[in-house]
């Protein structure tokens, strides 16, 4: 997002700043145009921390994340920056264009594939669809797409079957090169979905990239899709997300000590998944109930969902990617394709 921010910044106002930037992230800043590198401690710099306080008004304004940086520096500068594009500002060298991509590596053919992000981070499980609708939809398509495992080393993101496994072997650039050569995107609202939307597409592709996000109710649609994925949220089905996101952390308690174990950051309508009769409703003032804990301390805290995900169907998943194909803009596999 900040990406987005410095790139408007710079369109909005043409040779008036010279940036650089200081992020965890630096691999997203490799190509940046807009980047300048500065000394820390020249003192005709000004550093600025950047936020996104716009977040707390994304329940019932209208705005993207897109809009969140664009907005602080607007704040902090005085200026009127708007936003020139409906995504993030990635930039790869002609070279990185050029290379194979790690799948061709592995497979020795240029096959289309999607990536696929089936788990993530433990402090945000209640963004965690069930792995085996994850299993489900790659077994739906079997022989028509390849899909790509990915996720972070240390991460959740149990094994799927049928797929090629690249789960904690790209690092952030690498995955970058990976989104610019895949075809297709599903995932949770994570990292990979916002590269989906930045990461231009190869020449032979549509202009913007296929990508389908499982999100149900946590975040306000309006604050996290983009216009031509096929963003599956909950926003105004139930209860808890009727008016934007819950935002909660995660769906039971991991006794991890973490403060997203708070009752206050936990779901208030959780489904067992392999038991509907132990599905429960509370306040964030009630105590969680002693199955849940007992399931959540055996590791097994991924047989909870929330209500808002679980309500999504792996028919309903498997649609939506089908959009694709039906309306022209991606074929299936060829038969000559398959087997690799």
């Amino acid at each position: 997002m900040l990406t987005a921010a410095v790139r408007d910044l710079h369109k909005c106002y043409p040779k008036q700043f010279i940036t650089d930037v200081r992020t965890p992230c630096p691999h997203l800043w490799e190509n940046n145009p807009y980047v300048t590198p500065l000394a820390d401690k020249d003192k005709s710099v000004e550093v600025i921390d950047c936020e996104y306080p716009l977040i707390h008004q994304s329940n019932t304004g209208p705005w993207h994340f897109i809009h969140g940086f664009i907005e602080f520096l607007n704040k902090r500068l005085g200026l009127q920056i708007k936003a020139t594009d409906f995504k993030g500002d990635i930039h790869l060298a002609a070279a990185e264009k050029e290379w194979i991509s790690q799948v061709q590596e592995i497979t020795k053919e240029a096959v289309p594939f999607w990536i696929i992000a089936a788990g993530g981070k433990r402090d945000f499980t209640i963004k965690w669809w069930s792995h085996e609708r994850y299993q489900a939809v790659v077994d739906h398509f079997q022989g028509k797409i390849r899909f790509v495992q990915i996720g972070e080393k240390g991460h959740a993101h149990p094994p799927l079957k049928g797929v090629l496994d690249l789960r904690g072997k790209t690092d952030l650039r690498q995955l970058v090169r990976l989104v610019y050569n895949a075809q297709g995107v599903l995932c949770p609202v994570t990292l990979v979905m916002h590269l989906a939307a930045a990461v231009e597409t190869r020449p032979e592709m549509p202009k913007n990239r296929p990508c389908v996000v499982v999100a149900g109710g946590r975040e306000p649609s309006q604050w996290e899709a983009y216009p031509h994925h096929q963003f599956i949220h909950m926003n105004g089905s139930l209860r808890c997300c009727d008016n934007g996101g819950c935002w909660k952390s995660r769906t039971v308690p991991l006794g991890d000590g973490d403060e997203k174990d708070h009752p206050e950051s936990l779901c208030v309508d959780v489904v067992h998944v392999r038991d509907q009769k132990l599905s429960f409703r509370r306040r964030p003032s009630d105590p969680v109930p002693r199955h849940a804990l007992t399931h959540a301390s055996g590791g097994k805290h991924h047989d909870y969902l929330p209500r808002c995900l679980d309500l999504i169907s792996v028919e309903e998943v498997t649609r939506r990617i089908g959009f694709y194909f039906a309306g022209g803009a991606l074929c299936h596999l060829d038969k000559n394709q398959i087997t690799v």
